[in-house]
């Protein structure tokens, strides 16, 4: 399937029609929030470390139509789950599961409650996330003595695309963000908002992830590559051949799957031995506090599955810097070795993936005109993301289509044909139109 632009006038309008049904306003009241899924090029799973990273939008991804609702009552629906959701804005939220920068991760790998599993927990999320950071909220309660109001609203992703390992659910909590900073006039920069959708899902959903999701979706720019330096929150756009996803059929979520925060707190022992071989005990257990050279005299103290996590870490953060080095000369071919490399890494030493994921990775790597693949988001579940030659794309798409099938029958029937492998490009930051 070819790329197009993306929202289209006709997923507006659409929106906007169901939106205004909802509020009973006009189609011309209708906001609506874009908030696009992203890829990981080159920076796997090292930025909940403070490593440096690399990512970009696509043209896929969330849209948010709504009206502010004129007093404190929240009303959502949803293309992609049944029911509505309401709550109210001025009503306190708790976090379901605090974990403060720093701290120890305890793995909980009981199965989730089915409240954990309702899908308007984001956006109570959002409110949680304003309410315990946001200077604005108290602003407005203390000056005004009144309350935010709320918004009536409709959400929708992608066809066929939530899960899949494209960060949906970090775009899904940028949504609420800017929908409800848009309804109540709020200023708010995207770095304070990277930081709100960190509390959302540190803090009120318990997942250790680290800032590369919402980095990319609130300051990508289109048809660029975006560096990030998750130590120092640094950001440079790299500016930018076509982006081929493919999916495995795979679904889960990951704040279910114990296998992330297990890794995230793998890297942390790790820096936590590395540190205090170093005489460096004092600081943040977090790999990118431990210099490269601490790394290779001590690393001999780590047991091996630790050896493998810090193995992963330091490679990563190598090929990062390399990667970029050869995006800026425009040598893509190097750049896809480099993203393949990642890949391998991810499986051997980061230890995520599974056989269907690891075959499509293989198959990809195998297409005609593919620089390079890798799993995109956590390697647990959902998609690959390969760059691949503009001139062979199609028959790079066509490769992965037939050969995917032939070793996973099974998934490969659950997955739409027209959505099962994607071409997309570049796309561009989230935003209010």
């Amino acid at each position: 399937m070819a790329a197009m632009s993306w929202p289209t006038q006709d997923e507006l309008d659409k929106i906007r029609g169901i939106v205004s049904e909802m509020a009973g306003k006009g189609t011309e009241d209708v906001r609506v929030v874009v908030s696009p899924y992203r890829i990981c090029p080159l920076g796997a799973h090292i930025d909940h470390q403070g490593g440096i990273v690399s990512a970009m939008t696509i043209n896929k991804g969330i849209l948010l139509g709504f009206v502010p609702s004129g007093n404190t009552q929240v009303a959502l629906r949803s293309g992609q789950f049944k029911g509505e959701v309401r709550f109210r804005v001025n009503e306190t939220q708790q976090p379901r599961h605090r974990i403060s920068k720093g701290e120890e991760i305890k793995v909980d790998k009981s199965s989730p409650s089915p409240q954990e599993c309702y899908w308007g927990r984001y956006a109570i999320g959002a409110l949680y996330a304003l309410q315990s950071r946001g200077n604005h909220l108290a602003q407005v309660f203390n000056k005004f003595h009144s309350y935010l109001q709320g918004i009536i609203g409709y959400i929708c992703g992608s066809e066929g695309l939530d899960s899949s390992g494209l960060s949906s659910s970090a775009a899904v909590g940028v949504a609420y963000l800017l929908a409800l900073e848009s309804a109540n006039n709020l200023t708010v920069s995207p770095t304070e908002n990277i930081e709100y959708d960190r509390v959302i899902e540190n803090e009120y959903l318990g997942l250790r992830n680290g800032i590369l999701d919402q980095s990319a979706i609130l300051l990508s720019s289109h048809g660029c590559l975006t560096y990030m330096n998750c130590k120092d929150h640094e950001t440079e756009p790299q500016k930018g051949y076509k982006i081929l996803l493919a999916f495995s059929g795979l679904r889960q979520a990951l704040t279910s799957n114990p296998g992330y925060n297990s890794r995230v707190a793998e890297c942390q022992e790790a820096a936590k031995i590395l540190l205090h071989a170093s005489g460096n005990g004092e600081l943040e257990p977090f790999l990118c506090n431990v210099e490269p050279e601490s790394y290779e005299a001590h690393k001999v103290k780590l047991e091996p599955n630790l050896a493998r996590r810090a193995e992963h870490y330091f490679s990563e953060n190598m090929r990062v810097s390399k990667g970029l080095e050869a995006w800026a000369s425009g040598e893509l071919r190097q750049f896809g070795q480099l993203m393949s490399a990642s890949g391998l890494s991810s499986i051997k030493n980061y230890e995520c993936g599974c056989e269907p994921l690891i075959q499509l990775y293989e198959v990809l790597l195998r297409a005609p005109g593919v620089f390079g693949a890798r799993f995109s988001g956590a390697g647990f579940r959902g998609c690959c993301v390969a760059l691949v030659d503009t001139d062979c794309v199609a028959e790079a798409a066509k490769f992965v289509r037939e050969e995917y099938p032939k070793l996973q029958p099974v998934l490969a029937s659950q997955l739409n044909p027209d959505t099962a492998v994607l071409i997309c490009e570049a796309g561009d930051c989230a935003r209010v139109i």
